[in-house]
């Protein structure tokens, strides 16, 4: 403790049990198999589908779930910090969980546009729907869109039927 510094307020933590640990636990662990699922599925859509080897490929996918883990727990740590509760995910699920998919979307815009336009790190397929104005693939767009919130709830879920259990 600092001296002269206020106590810390504790009444939240006797009060409330810590459900944040375990749900962001159970998020992930739903989520990054799901990346990387949604990595393999959706590589027909990159010009590396076509023009890689089977090493290219294999890096490539695991490399991206690698990034979408990481990208991941940024995004729901940054949405905890913003706009979470203590008692989340009991509390202020539903702004956490919305503002995860915006800052992983943001994120997934920035990114691709980095990597397509400017750097050229990787390339979309004719298969790839692309945003217009944007430019961005549809193919991440829907991955940040869609499974974080299947995660997020699952694990929130999950920690409920485990405290319903005698």
């Amino acid at each position: 403790m600092i001296e002269g510094a206020p106590p810390m307020p504790t009444g939240h933590v006797t009060r409330h049990p810590a459900n944040w640990l375990p749900a962001m636990r159970g998020t992930m662990i739903r989520l990054v198999p799901a990346m990387l699922a949604w990595e393999i599925v959706q590589l027909p859509l990159y010009t590396l589908w076509r023009d890689g080897t089977a090493w290219e490929l294999a890096f490539a996918v695991l490399h991206c779930t690698a990034g979408d883990a990481l990208i991941a727990l940024a995004a729901l740590s940054w949405a905890l910090v913003i706009v979470g509760a203590p008692q989340w995910p009991e509390r202020a699920f539903g702004r956490v969980l919305a503002a995860t998919v915006v800052i992983g979307l943001a994120y997934t815009v920035y990114s691709e546009w980095l990597n397509v336009e400017i750097r050229g790190s990787w390339a979309y397929a004719a298969a790839m729907p692309v945003l217009p104005i944007l430019g961005t693939g549809a193919g991440p767009l829907l991955q940040w869109a869609v499974l974080p919130p299947l995660a997020l709830v699952g694990a929130r879920r999950a920690l409920r039927e485990q405290a319903a259990k005698p």
